[in-house]
């Protein structure tokens, strides 16, 4: 098993399409060269966000390959892998180790069983040399998984080393968890980014979200890293309101399509059925709430991340 301790801002990146909706690798490697010059602190590709779950298994290759090629090395590379299975998944997570993937992020098969799950990233874990994250999200896989279950992984399955975590109270159940698991187990937040400040405070190791100006993410993380715990609240405080809007369940995908797509950064907003674009009224509404906060859809390149100046 590999030794490493991931930190920081891993963005969840969408996957771009061209306007007939094939996989765009121009657009996919264009996005990796913006976050890197964003400074995060590694990718998470083909996740529900990247809608791996519509892709054809040569498409995820694909994604795959563009992005490990076009990072080079200079930060890691997490892979999602969802499967009605473990046999599924330990395909998806096996192929992702070969093509150069750092870490994968595990969807939880479809069973209210806690032996049935921990069985299941048992066997991912011990099928790959690669780090394997939990992807704790009931509202979007339907499994909850509680904190005694994680922490049980965590101690008892090796390579089992990290989660994201979105299950609401995810505060409570983040600060349940570091207590239960082993200290170095690895703890991510979620969400859009609407608990990053306090998920910190509770001893998290970074965040996997897919806001589309993540130079907030990683103004607010180096911040607090740096100990200037009242600039990093600044810098959360003041794009708090874009975090919330953008963060709309369901709906989500296209507004960071939107951003995007308008900062230049990927040729088209196309979403793969079952999806919608948002409508004419809802961009101008997005549009004056990134105003509103000091960003600009027009500006090319990163924004500065700035708290408020009082």
């Amino acid at each position: 098993m590999q030794d490493m301790n991931f930190q920081g801002v891993l963005p969840i990146l969408p996957t771009p399409f061209t306007a007939t909706g094939n996989v765009d690798e121009s657009s996919m490697r264009r996005l990796i060269d913006f976050e890197l010059e964003v400074g995060v602190h590694g990718v998470s590709i083909l996740g529900f966000m990247g809608e791996s779950h519509k892709m054809a298994e040569s498409e995820r290759k694909l994604v795959v390959r563009s992005v490990v090629d076009q990072i080079g090395g200079a930060i890691p590379t997490w892979v999602g892998v969802r499967a009605f299975g473990s046999a599924g998944a330990i395909e998806q997570a096996r192929e992702a180790q070969e093509l150069g993937a750092d870490a994968v992020f595990v969807a939880p098969i479809g069973i209210q069983n806690d032996q049935a799950l921990f069985n299941h990233y048992a066997a991912v874990a011990e099928s790959v040399q690669i780090p394997v994250i939990i992807h704790d999200f009931p509202e979007s896989f339907g499994t909850i998984l509680s904190a005694e279950l994680i922490a049980q992984m965590a101690n008892e399955i090796p390579g089992v080393d990290y989660i994201k975590l979105e299950e609401l109270p995810v505060l409570d159940k983040l600060s349940k968890i570091r207590a239960l698991a082993n200290n170095d187990f690895g703890i991510f937040g979620g969400l859009g980014g609407e608990y990053f400040l306090e998920e910190l405070q509770r001893g998290a190791n970074g965040i996997m979200t897919g806001f589309a100006f993540p130079e907030v993410l990683v103004g607010i993380y180096n911040a607090y890293r740096a100990g200037d715990f009242k600039r990093a609240a600044g810098i959360f405080d003041r794009y708090i309101p874009l975090i919330r809007y953008e963060f709309q369940p369901k709906i989500g995908l296209a507004y960071r399509k939107f951003v995007y797509h308008h900062r230049g950064v990927i040729d088209t907003q196309f979403i793969r059925p079952p999806g919608r674009l948002i409508d004419a009224y809802t961009e101008r509404e997005l549009t004056a709430i990134i105003e509103r906060v000091g960003l600009s859809l027009s500006a090319k390149g990163v924004q500065a991340a700035e708290p408020w100046n009082h």
